[in-house]
């Protein structure tokens, strides 16, 4: 049913983007604007991944220089039948992650340093879950080509606004009618945007627990991460809010519901979910007791390395 959803709503954003060429120069604008998505289309899909990773400063880690988290990532990539993603992290307070890439064979995986920080080894595994989901659904596609038909739009409703909104055949909106397409049109694709997001989110959510064994950790992680979001500033994200919508968490400051103007669903929406996966896993539910034998069992102590101990002291971990 997601599927079919998120389809429809795609198939609604791209006859929106063709609307509006159509308003600005009739059925050659129409085409117009279908051959623009077509080609933005075809450069995302080859080079989104690229971007994403640079505006946010992400640097990609090995083995070597992030034993405990590459090891985690491979242990969960091959729980989940996935090959195993580029990792990389985002030297950031503030704890979060997005998964990226045209499909899984060229996905990569990025953590920032508050998320390794500030969460339990567990935590830290569900959230990772969560965004390999999102590899094994294709959503990082999904949200790619979105992404790029909603700044498309916007970009033809001010290119609309500076020729005045007419057509070679006559049909001119006028200045009223221009107008209320420059603010209108983008708003709507917003909406269509965020729909999809939320959407993907319920389902990786589901899938994450599934692959991490503990949706009780995700569930605890997504708290965390909703607490933080609010305190600790992104400021690589803050300056480029287009990619909001990949992180687990909406990083941008500022309250959210679970409406149209979200990018993610309600936090507390999303843990109610995933109690109910933990009951039906025999975990109790969020806030619980461990569970280990259900879910990711780390292949080092868990006394060692920057999740193990207690929590008091800081924990300066080999992530690069």
């Amino acid at each position: 049913m997601n599927y079919i959803k998120t389809a429809i709503l795609l198939a609604g954003l791209t006859a929106l983007f063709m609307g509006v060429g159509f308003l600005i120069g009739g059925q050659t604008g129409a085409l117009i604007a279908l051959a623009v998505a077509a080609a933005m289309n075809v450069f995302a899909y080859w080079n989104s991944d690229k971007a994403v990773l640079s505006m946010h400063g992400a640097h990609e880690v090995d083995a070597r220089t992030a034993p405990e988290f590459y090891a985690m990532v491979h242990d969960l990539a091959r729980r989940a039948d996935l090959p195993m993603p580029r990792v990389f992290l985002m030297d950031d307070p503030q704890p979060n992650a997005f998964a990226t890439g045209r499909d899984p064979e060229h996905a990569a995986v990025a953590a920032t340093t508050g998320l390794l920080n500030m969460l339990s080894r567990d935590e830290v595994a569900g959230v990772i879950a969560h965004e390999l989901a999102h590899i094994k659904n294709r959503d990082t596609l999904i949200m790619t080509v979105t992404a790029t038909i909603a700044g498309a739009i916007s970009m033809l409703a001010q290119f609309g606004m500076f020729f005045g909104g007419g057509n070679r055949e006559g049909n001119s909106m006028g200045w009223i009618g221009t107008l209320a397409m420059v603010i209108l049109a983008p708003i709507a694709a917003m909406l269509v945007q965020m729909a999809i997001s939320r959407t993907r989110e319920y389902s990786a959510d589901k899938m994450g627990a599934q692959i991490s064994g503990q949706p009780r950790s995700l569930a605890n992680a997504l708290a965390k991460i909703e607490n933080a979001a609010h305190q600790i500033p992104n400021e690589t994200a803050e300056a480029n809010p287009a990619t909001a919508h990949l992180f687990i968490i909406n990083p941008l400051s500022g309250e959210r519901m679970d409406n149209l103007f979200s990018t993610h669903p309600a936090t507390e929406n999303r843990i109610a979910a995933l109690e109910q996966i933990a009951a039906q896993m025999g975990q109790g539910g969020f806030g619980g007791g461990s569970s280990r034998s259900a879910g990711y069992s780390p292949t080092r102590p868990a006394s060692s390395g920057p999740w193990g101990g207690d929590n008091r002291g800081p924990r300066n971990g080999p992530w690069g």
